[in-house]
């Protein structure tokens, strides 16, 4: 019979001190607070960053890789964009909302003009944009800077904060799945964590 190895190290489960589990969107009153630190500190790309994420409501994968010309095509920022995601292959509209379009053009002005195209370039890599690492890791020193747990928001916490809100205000399904471009309805349930009786009984409100 097979003695116990007494001498077996014990693996450090990958989740050891993580919180794990969907990240919840910010409050309107975390946004407002980010906003204000950004201009406060004078981070100007980073401010541009941030409303672009909460009105683009795009993975991190996508929003890094925002151009220029996706936005401000001759340099005239448009007031609706719309961009191919690249898990799905579906195209995604958004609003460029008023406070977005200042930070916006804040940023191009000090960007000034460039080879590449990037919208938010990288600055240790020429010709590259910034990484999802590094966005996930700015949005951890913004959460940072109101006090809240790092651990416990995310990149998906600025693609989640407005359609949480839509869905709020309208329980509108059809719409928060347009906005996330969703292939199914089931996905944007989960997502928004909406429990399935609800999502069923507003959906067969919706006519399609």
């Amino acid at each position: 019979m097979a003695q116990p190895d007494l001498f077996r190290t014990t693996r450090r489960p990958w989740n050891s001190g993580r919180i794990i589990g969907a990240k919840p969107p910010f409050k309107p009153k975390h946004v407002w607070a980010i906003r204000q630190q950004l201009k406060t500190a004078g981070r100007v790309r980073d401010l541009a960053l941030f409303d672009c994420g909460i009105d683009a409501k795009l993975r991190g994968c996508d929003l890094v890789k925002l151009r220029v010309s996706d936005l401000a095509p001759g340099g005239s920022l448009r007031q609706r964009a719309t961009v191919i995601q690249q898990k799905t292959g579906r195209p995604v509209p958004f609003e460029i909302t008023d406070s977005t379009r200042e930070a916006l053009t804040s940023w191009l002005r000090l960007r000034g003009r460039r080879d590449d195209d990037w919208l938010f370039p990288s600055r240790s890599r020429p010709g590259e944009h910034i990484t999802t690492r590094q966005y996930a890791r700015l949005v951890g020193d913004w959460v940072a800077m109101i006090d809240l747990e790092p651990r416990a928001y995310g990149t998906h916490s600025l693609r989640r904060t407005k359609v949480a809100l839509v869905y709020k205000k309208t329980g509108n399904l059809r719409a928060c799945q347009l906005l996330l471009g969703h292939r199914k309805l089931e996905s944007t349930v989960r997502y928004l964590g909406i429990e399935v009786d609800d999502a069923l009984a507003l959906s067969e409100q919706i006519e399609l």
